[in-house]
Parts: C-alpha cells; structure tokens; sequence
C-alpha cells in the first residue's frame, strides 16, 4: 500500500514538469495584441500547451534576440527583423514564415470634434495639439506613419506635434486615454471591439507607405520547437486564418 502511494505521488509530482515542458515563450509584436490572444486562447484549450506571451516592439525584440533572450518564437511587424537573425543563423532553418501583411489607420475617439474620414490632411488643423504614433527607430508602424504622411505632405506640418510611443499599442492608450488627439495606429488595433467602440478610424491607403510584411520565426536555441511549430501550425489553419482576418491582416497567398 506504501508503494502504491508513492507511485502515485510520484506522478501527481511529475505531472506539471510535462505540462511545463511544454509551455512556449512568444514574443509578439504589439499590433497582435487581441488577435494572438484569441489564438492562444484556443490553442491552449485544445492542445493543454500553455503560452507565455510577451507583447512589444519588433525592433526591441530583435535586440533582445540577437542578445540570447529566451524566446522560442518570434513574431514581428517587419519581416526584415527576423530574416537578419536567421542570417546571422540564430533560427531554426526553415521556419520563417510570413504570416500576414498589416495596414494603418488614423484614429481618434468619439468626444473629438474632428472628422478623420477627411484623412491625414486633418492633421494641420491647429486644433490639433498631439499625435500619437510608435516610434519609426524600432517600430515598423512608426516607420509606415512617417512615410503615409510624408505622402500626404503634411509631415513638415505635424513633425513637432508628434508623441511616440514605445510601441504601437502604447500610441493606441496615449490617444484612447485623451494625452493625445488624434494618432496613426495600426488597423488590427482598430478593428478590436474595445477600440471600436472608443472612436473611428480611416484606412491609410497601402501606396502610401512601404508594405508592413510581418513575419515569424522559430528560434535555435529553443527547447521547445515541436510546441513552437504546432502554434505556427494551428496559426495557419482555418481557425487561425479566420482571426487574423477579422483583425483586419492581409494573409499570405
């Protein structure tokens, strides 16, 4: 009976250790903020993997990768960050996968008088005080705002006026909390029912900035490839496709 006991301790004391071996670390950036917590979501209730989900800027995790953070997956707004660490052979060969292709909004809440359906020619009015939008040296959406406005011609106009934020999903909060007027967000944001309800938003056209090609990649020095390659794998399927699209991505072909 004291065997029995024991052997039964033994595998109740093991069993989280298996669950653990299986939990992957994600870095993701922060325009996934609510389509990859839907797919976690339903990736953990049907698989019984757990996910730890870290959200920010692409180019601050890149650095962060280049140094050996412990990541087992990589998502990125730019697809130029993660092809670098494959070059620089810090990636599992034959990960990489492009997963979807974002756009940009202009963005402002429901108590602002100003109609963003104007575009980003809006952004002179001298009602306006500050802009929100990531900052272009380490995010990829910060970039594609710079250049929307600098095809609109009104950069020169608003340059001084601009407020960065660390990452995209902090430009969103500067704006939805009211420390800024108006900001160029990402659409994926902008399609969340939370900030649907907070404001409005008009659709940046594509041509006016480079394409923001996202794309992520499993790590080398991950020990769990297997796990890492299942979510990217469930992140492909109808399921996953069907989130990223009602969250305004463009999928692959």
């Amino acid at each position: 009976m004291a065997r029995l006991l024991l052997c039964v301790m033994l595998v109740l004391l093991c069993r989280p250790a298996i669950a653990l071996a299986d939990d992957i670390a994600v870095a993701a950036a922060s325009d996934l903020q609510f389509a990859i917590k839907e797919l976690i979501v339903e990736y953990e209730k049907q698989t019984g993997h757990h996910v730890k989900l870290s959200l920010g800027s692409s180019g601050n995790f890149f650095a962060q990768l280049q140094q050996g953070a412990p990541f087992d997956l990589y998502f990125s707004a730019d697809i130029g960050y993660p092809k670098k660490l494959e070059e620089a052979g810090l990636t599992v060969p034959g990960s990489l996968y492009r997963y979807a292709v974002g756009r940009v909004v202009l963005w402002a809440p429901k108590s602002s008088p100003l109609d963003v359906s104007k575009g980003l020619t809006t952004l002179r009015e001298p009602a306006i005080r500050k802009v929100a939008i990531a900052n272009p040296k380490h995010a990829p959406y910060g970039r594609a705002a710079v250049a929307a406005m600098e095809h609109a011609q009104v950069y020169a106009d608003v340059k001084d006026r601009l407020v960065l934020g660390e990452n995209i999903s902090q430009a969103a909060q500067f704006i939805e909390s009211g420390a800024c007027d108006v900001g160029i967000i990402a659409l994926s944001l902008a399609m969340a029912p939370v900030m649907k309800s907070a404001g409005s938003y008009w659709l940046i056209p594509a041509e006016a900035h480079p394409p923001l090609e996202q794309g992520a990649v499993i790590m080398k020095q991950s020990k769990q490839q297997d796990a890492a390659r299942h979510f990217l794998q469930f992140m492909q399927s109808p399921q996953g496709q069907e989130v990223m699209t009602r969250y305004g991505f463009t999928l692959p072909n």
